[in-house]
């Protein structure tokens, strides 16, 4: 990777984070596999690095909550009987939380869907936040004790967005996710504003995730063999996504200026190239 000049490392990154598997980025920029998966590598830890130093003390309002599933080495079902509940084999869930007004993603972790991976993501959230927030999880439950113990009970305006969902899905939709019939807004603790009680936004940033990554596709043959891998490519998207990427609500507002969820935060005043990604590189 060492041997690569800053225009093909642009350009594997850039095929990267427009949704290119590895051997396809690998066809179109004319790079080896082992290259681009140690590409991956370093310019994931690389971004993970500077999200954490630098998505700091935030004044959101309203932060939303999900996790989005996808999987590692085999679905679960098709998991060898030898590797059943090892580590990163299997269901793999990132978990997001976003700022609805900024559309920042303050905070992300990849791991499993229970309080193992719940507890430290929702503790890493609140050291991100410099001031009190309304926060808006679906009804997960492991959720309950994830956020009283980052944030203290009634240290934060939370409700539960529960969705109810039809039984009978019909024939022919094996692929689609069930009917969505409703919605209960569910008061947990401070004194949330009913109307802002939503998970939308969020939702919105997982199709994002799914169009962009190769790896979140549903019925895919691109997805990580590694869940290390799979976490390089997320910590690169989500830096991507914060710092590179307009966002076309945040830019109509701005009337025509170009504007990323970083620079709604307030985290940079201008919209970084795939360049400025790569040369976080140079800067470890």
């Amino acid at each position: 990777m060492n041997k690569l000049s800053a225009e093909r490392r642009t350009a594997v990154i850039h095929a990267l984070v427009e949704g290119n598997s590895i051997r396809a980025t690998c066809r179109m920029t004319g790079t080896a596999k082992g290259t681009v998966l140690s590409l991956l590598a370093q310019i994931g830890d690389a971004c993970s690095r500077f999200h954490d130093q630098t998505v700091r003390g935030l004044t959101a309002k309203r932060v939303q909550c999900d996790e989005i599933w996808s999987f590692t080495y085999a679905k679960a079902r098709n998991v060898p009987p030898e590797l059943q509940g090892k580590e990163g084999i299997g269901d793999t869930w990132t978990w997001v939380g976003l700022d609805a007004d900024t559309k920042l993603a303050i905070a992300y972790r990849v791991g499993d869907r229970g309080p193992d991976t719940a507890i430290p993501f929702v503790k890493d959230l609140a050291s991100r936040l410099a001031n009190r927030v309304q926060l808006t999880t679906d009804g997960h439950s492991v959720y309950l004790t994830a956020v009283e113990r980052a944030f203290g009970w009634n240290g934060v305006d939370y409700s539960m967005l529960v969705k109810l969902y039809a039984s009978d899905r019909g024939a022919g939709i094996r692929y689609s996710p069930p009917v969505c019939i409703g919605a209960e807004k569910t008061h947990i603790m401070g004194r949330p504003v009913r109307r802002d009680v939503s998970t939308s936004y969020v939702e919105r940033q997982n199709l994002t995730l799914r169009m962009q990554m190769r790896r979140f596709t549903r019925l895919t043959n691109a997805f990580s063999k590694k869940v290390q891998n799979h976490a390089y490519a997320v910590a690169l998207h989500f830096l991507h996504y914060n710092f590179c990427r307009p966002h076309h609500t945040l830019t109509k507002a701005a009337k025509g200026i170009y504007r990323t969820p970083a620079m709604a935060a307030g985290l940079t005043d201008r919209v970084w190239t795939v360049g400025d990604v790569v040369g976080l590189l140079d800067s470890n």
